[in-house]
């Protein structure tokens, strides 16, 4: 089956290799100024005729380089906690895997359905902004890694090795809300954490057969590009447009999986 699916797309044209580059660093401009910039991978992965699981598999690649300039520029300055971010990444971890594995097995018509799911959900977040859910802290109280919050970190990696669309979000939403630490604190750590986690449930994706390498090195070019170009240049009055622009995505992309396209053309 891989060799037939690589074999229908030509990956190297031209036109596929621009479109890849353009798709992947909106990706990555979209992820650091808005959040949820992979639903365009998905997208332009499964609209080039992969496979639900090779999309997921795929649209991981460019998640290592990107997480990594960014984790790392937040080490550079002190803001990472690395002793927290291990005792978070552990339980993240082994929840990907395990996610990961789910998602390599489920039949791909369901699967196709379960992202279009997601794609709804993430849209609630997006329209109504993830800041109205993660109100800081200010306060000088401890920051505690307790035993009960690891369950809920597995579960945030369940559902990232499951699909990672979107898990920025809810791990955010936790390490605020739940742990106690401050916007910029835990943006490190879900950076971190995500840059950890990725290649573990990456792994599973490639023992099982679900990556398209070409087409996610590809996209990856563009994906780091885009989240240095958004992380050095901080542009704010960006996020905005490029928030309806990642919702114009979803909206079409979820109607295309749920086969609403399909329904006109028999109307």
């Amino acid at each position: 089956m891989q060799a037939e699916i690589i074999k229908n797309i030509d990956v190297w044209s031209p036109e596929i290799i621009v479109l890849l580059v353009l798709s992947g660093f909106l990706t990555g401009v979209v992820n650091t100024l808005a959040g949820s910039g992979t639903a365009i991978g998905y997208a332009v992965f499964m609209s080039l005729g992969l496979p639900p699981a090779w999309a997921n598999g795929t649209v991981r690649i460019g998640v290592i380089p990107q997480t990594f300039a960014a984790g790392l520029n937040f080490y550079r300055h002190k803001l990472l906690n690395l002793r927290s971010a291990v005792f978070i990444a552990v339980p993240i971890t082994a929840g990907s895997v395990i996610g990961a594995q789910v998602a390599v097995s489920i039949d791909q018509d369901v699967f196709r359905r379960v992202i279009g799911t997601a794609m709804i959900i993430i849209l609630f977040f997006i329209i109504f902004k993830p800041e109205k859910f993660l109100k800081e802290k200010k306060t000088d109280r401890k920051i505690k890694n307790n035993f009960w919050h690891i369950p809920l970190y597995f579960l945030i990696g369940l559902y990232g090795g499951f699909i990672h669309m979107g898990t920025g979000i809810f791990l955010l939403i936790a390490l605020v809300a739940v742990s106690g630490y401050d916007l910029v604190k835990a943006n490190s750590l879900k950076v971190f954490v995500v840059f950890i986690y990725t290649p573990f449930a990456l792994a599973v994706f490639m023992i099982n057969g679900d990556i398209h390498y070409a087409m996610g090195l590809i996209a990856a070019t563009g994906n780091t590009i885009g989240g240095i170009f958004a992380s050095r240049f901080a542009i704010n009055r960006g996020a905005e447009p490029l928030r309806w622009f990642l919702t114009a995505v979803i909206v079409i992309f979820t109607a295309y999986l749920f086969g609403f396209f399909q329904f006109l053309k028999q109307l």
